[in-house]
């Protein structure tokens, strides 16, 4: 059997699911280095850079010594952006054991595989998104820049079926960018654009990781 390639991970830990639908659910977070865009307002900047190299089976133990202490199924992989890594092998050793699989990314990535949650986060000015990225994705999560406007949010909710929720989350869980939240989400609710909700950063506000 050929060996996987090696993977570039930032940190694997224990906490409860702090951002979107899933919020406050158990789970094991495997943060992937790097990414694509580098947002200026990205509060994991940290994973940009840096990260230890690691094999899948090497990061599927990690996974595993947590899950004898915290019982839960459920693995979400973000970053960075994973998707610039080769997560194949993982995912499937992971699923061969029986987790469940939360996928956060920015959306401009093809999708190697199909994970039981999708979280896509598209990210401006280009907000762009593959094709399956916008057919697969359990939720939108749009992050509340001092930049967002009106206009941007009906072209990003109309890339996705009405199905697929879009949330609005407060960047970085400041206090101007809750009202401006809540300024917009007013407005969209006006417009009658569908499924919008607002969300805001569990784990920022209990103070964990």
């Amino acid at each position: 059997m050929p060996q996987l390639p090696t993977l570039k991970i930032s940190e694997i830990f224990f906490s409860a699911a702090g951002e979107g639908l899933r919020q406050g659910q158990p789970t094991i977070f495997v943060r992937f280095s790097g990414c694509n865009l580098r947002c200026s307002f990205c509060d994991t900047k940290y994973a940009w850079r840096g990260g230890t190299d690691l094999q899948p089976e090497d990061i599927f133990d990690r996974i595993s010594k947590l899950k004898k202490r915290y019982k839960t199924d459920w693995i979400c992989l973000t970053g960075g952006e994973p998707l610039c890594q080769e997560i194949k092998g993982l995912v499937r050793l992971l699923k061969r054991a029986g987790f469940k699989i939360h996928l956060e990314t920015n959306g401009t990535q093809r999708l190697p595989v199909k994970p039981d949650w999708l979280t896509v986060s598209p990210k401006p000015p280009a907000y762009g998104i593959t094709a399956d990225c916008r057919r697969l994705a359990s939720e939108v999560k749009l992050v509340v820049t001092r930049n967002l406007k009106l206009k941007e949010i009906d072209r990003i909710r109309r890339k996705f079926p009405n199905r697929i929720p879009l949330l609005l989350q407060p960047q970085s869980n400041a206090a101007w960018s809750y009202k401006k939240a809540w300024e917009l989400y007013n407005r969209v609710i006006e417009q009658g654009l569908p499924n919008i909700r607002i969300s805001c950063q569990l784990h920022k506000i209990y103070g964990i990781r």
